[in-house]
């Protein structure tokens, strides 16, 4: 029988759910002026360096399926954020690049993004901020050992 004390409330993962549900909105917020999203972020750091990558290496790179790898790279081209070319290696293939808009709005995104965790982490010293992603970078790891 479960043990009737658990309380989801007082997990790690309810902490992380939230904190991620809550950093996409006000994220999602304050990137909109920009033409981006907070959604998009995998994407424009895969690209950020005038990098041209498949659907399919994108989704890898993200960790997502294909379809909602394709609805994201669809809303990003009828954006402007993105375009693609025929790829010379596989003609069934297009390779995926930022435009030069997207590429130029990048350093606002990340300052935006860098207030974001500056804000988040308010209060913490520098030594908890990296004390906290020491151990979160270990929980990643520990989530991505599951996965396998």
């Amino acid at each position: 029988m479960a043990n009737s004390n658990w309380n989801p409330m007082n997990t790690p993962g309810h902490y992380f759910s939230r904190i991620a549900r809550g950093l996409a909105r006000v994220g999602d917020v304050r990137l909109r002026e920009l033409g981006l999203a907070t959604a998009q972020l995998p994407v424009l750091t895969a690209l950020k360096d005038g990098a041209r990558l498949s659907q399919t290496e994108l989704a890898h790179w993200a960790k997502v399926e294909q379809p909602t790898m394709a609805q994201l790279l669809a809303r990003m081209e009828r954006d402007g954020v993105i375009h693609r070319e025929p790829d010379p290696r596989d003609r069934r293939s297009s390779l995926v690049s930022l435009t030069q808009e997207a590429l130029a709005k990048l350093p606002a995104g990340r300052v935006v993004l860098e207030r974001g965790n500056r804000e988040a982490t308010q209060g913490l010293t520098e030594e908890e901020v990296n004390l906290l992603l020491d151990l979160l970078s270990r929980v990643l790891a520990n989530v991505e050992a599951m996965e396998s």
